[in-house]
């Protein structure tokens, strides 16, 4: 390893100037995620080894079997940030409603609440598959002072100061952004840091991959039908190679980096759509337009969505801007 590679504790230093509000509170609050990441890490690399595998026997919010790790990574995160008291509420696709921060210091008074899905793809622990966790961060729009409210959380994208995504596969990733490029760090496990790996991160601009579960064809708009027989036909930059392995954080950063789309659409079992607007959808299109790619609604900039609900679900076509666009022209063409 270089010797000179940055950490991702230095790396945040020296760009903080960048943050549009650069006081150090972000700073803080991005290094303990960090932190929560590193122990997550380490509990996921013991599974098989420790009773932390399967489901409890509950459902969470979203009518979903809670996965053990599931709650462990929930908690883990919910600490770190509770503990270093630098964030005044939390939301978690694994909590009912948000979580107003009470701590020692009036913390009311700081200005970030952060959006949290703990562990993404939990279900593929048991088989040894890849899973990641995704975060978003926002500044509070109620007055300093008071408890926050609902509305600092129902926000639009576009509003995001921060968001991010861990992946636990072969090694584990660090990838974030801050509205200046996407950059990720890979954790040396041997001396628990998080070292820059990928400088700049960008989709490329031809993209050959598709990730979608074909398993509910028969469920999706007609649109998406005809978009999946276009990239099935034999042209001269296609059929595109199908990839889908079951969890966002793992189909989106191999699309980032190797160039495709991952589509999650409404269907007849679910018509509003499956991924969630404030802990998936948005975050990763926050990073996907900062690395030069695109995510809609297959007809609207997920970004630019106006959250109704905490829990709220949206369709999701993200990647490759060319390939997004291509999508988009089929749904327009049978809306």
């Amino acid at each position: 390893m270089d010797k000179n590679q940055l950490t991702l504790g230095e790396f945040i230093i020296e760009n903080q100037k960048d943050f549009k509000y650069s006081s150090g509170e972000l700073s803080k609050l991005i290094n303990s995620i960090r932190l929560a990441a590193k122990i997550v890490n380490h509990q996921v690399n013991k599974a098989g080894l420790v009773d932390i595998l399967g489901d409890i026997g509950e459902t969470n919010i979203q009518g979903e079997d809670q996965q053990k790790l599931d709650l462990y990574a929930n908690d883990v995160f919910k600490s770190a940030l509770i503990n270093r008291e630098i964030v005044c509420g939390i939301a978690s696709e694994e909590e009912e409603d948000f979580i107003t921060i009470e701590g020692r210091q009036n913390t009311h008074e700081n200005k970030y609440v952060v959006l949290i899905d703990p562990l993404d793809g939990s279900s593929n622990i048991d088989v040894n598959v890849s899973v990641g966790t995704i975060f978003s961060i926002y500044r509070r729009i109620t007055p300093s002072g008071k408890p926050v409210q609902k509305e600092d959380f129902l926000q639009q994208g576009k509003e995001q100061v921060a968001a991010g995504y861990i992946i636990y596969g072969t090694s584990t990733m660090f990838v974030y952004t801050t509205g200046h490029g996407v950059n990720g760090f890979t954790l040396n496990p041997a001396l628990g840091t998080f070292y820059l790996s990928h400088p700049a991160m960008r989709f490329p601009k031809k993209g050959t991959i598709l990730s979608i579960n074909e398993g509910n064809y028969t469920r999706f708009p007609q649109g998406v039908k005809e978009y999946i027989k276009f990239c099935q036909a034999e042209e001269e930059d296609r059929p595109y190679t199908f990839r889908y392995i079951g969890s966002l954080v793992s189909d989106f950063h191999r699309n980032m980096i190797k160039g495709g789309i991952y589509l999650y659409p409404s269907s007849s079992k679910a018509p509003h759509g499956k991924l969630r607007l404030l802990y998936e959808s948005n975050p990763m299109a926050f990073i996907a337009e900062q690395a030069g790619g695109s995510a809609t609604d297959g007809y609207n900039r997920i970004m630019e969505i106006e959250p109704k609900k905490l829990h709220e679900r949206v369709s999701f076509f993200c990647g490759n801007t060319e390939m997004v666009e291509k999508a988009e022209e089929f749904m327009r063409g049978f809306q």
